[in-house]
């Protein structure tokens, strides 16, 4: 996966925003407000942070080398993945949407309900 295709994938989940609150240089993207995940498009390769359960963030730290603590992010709760093509895209997609379902898991019920 490329970062256009990670930035379109984050893009098309319910109530995502894409914003630029530490600059224009990182890409952050939200859903009610909550961030869950970050891009650095200028960096080679693209690094993108993703939300991740703090059990299941290590046991891909081990799995895969493309996938480290969180790059300036609490690195218990977020990964960062490089985007150099090593990562399979399915992979990629599916820690999006893990990211993005823990972040509206976390949000009152009229919040979460708004999305449906």
């Amino acid at each position: 996966m490329d970062l256009t295709d990670f930035c379109a994938h984050c893009l098309a989940l319910p109530g995502v925003e894409e914003t630029t609150p530490f600059g224009p240089e990182v890409l952050v993207y939200k859903v009610a407000g909550k961030m869950f995940a970050l891009a650095i498009p200028e960096d080679e390769p693209p690094r993108v942070n993703l939300k991740c359960d703090p059990e299941r963030a290590l046991e891909l730290r081990d799995r895969y080398e493309d996938i480290i603590p969180g790059y300036h992010m609490n690195k218990k709760h977020w990964n960062t993945l490089l985007l150099g093509g090593r990562l399979p895209t399915a992979l990629v997609r599916e820690l999006i949407q893990h990211s993005y379902d823990l972040v509206v898991g976390s949000l009152p019920k009229k919040a979460r309900e708004s999305l449906s």
